[in-house]
């Protein structure tokens, strides 16, 4: 069974600017990893203007920053997971957590449908913000 990927942005707050959320099945995948008061990622960073970003996937893999705790990520870690695809499935795995949070479970994506969740959320995106 595949699960379901949701990016949406959360508007600018007094500490950060806009964050992407990330919803997996249905539920935040980052809030209650980094605890209350901690960060997403940056909109700016995962869903960049000029084009692709760190969540794509491609074959070699990379590790992706999701967030971080209040404390900072200096402090007690990053919130980071391992996106690889493998032909028609896009895996999200080897999570790295702050503190002593538990691990999340592997994710499997349908590519098809996820390489859809982000394009048009960089879409929606790119028309959110000020043109020059």
């Amino acid at each position: 069974m595949f699960n379901r990927l949701q990016v949406g942005v959360l508007p600018p707050g007094h500490r950060w600017p806009a964050q992407a959320q990330l919803r997996i099945d249905g539920e935040d995948a980052v809030a209650q990893l980094v605890g209350e008061g901690g960060r997403g990622p940056l909109a700016d960073d995962v869903l960049p203007p000029g084009g692709l970003g760190p969540l794509w996937a491609t074959g070699e893999g990379r590790r992706v920053e999701l967030g971080e705790p209040e404390c900072t990520g200096g402090c007690c870690g990053f919130l980071s997971v391992f996106v690889q695809r493998h032909g028609d499935v896009v895996e999200w795995s080897d999570w790295q957590t702050p503190g002593d949070e538990p691990r999340p479970p592997e994710f499997h994506f349908e590519a098809d449908l996820y390489d859809a969740e982000l394009t048009r959320a960089l879409a929606e995106r790119r028309r959110q913000l000020p043109t020059a």
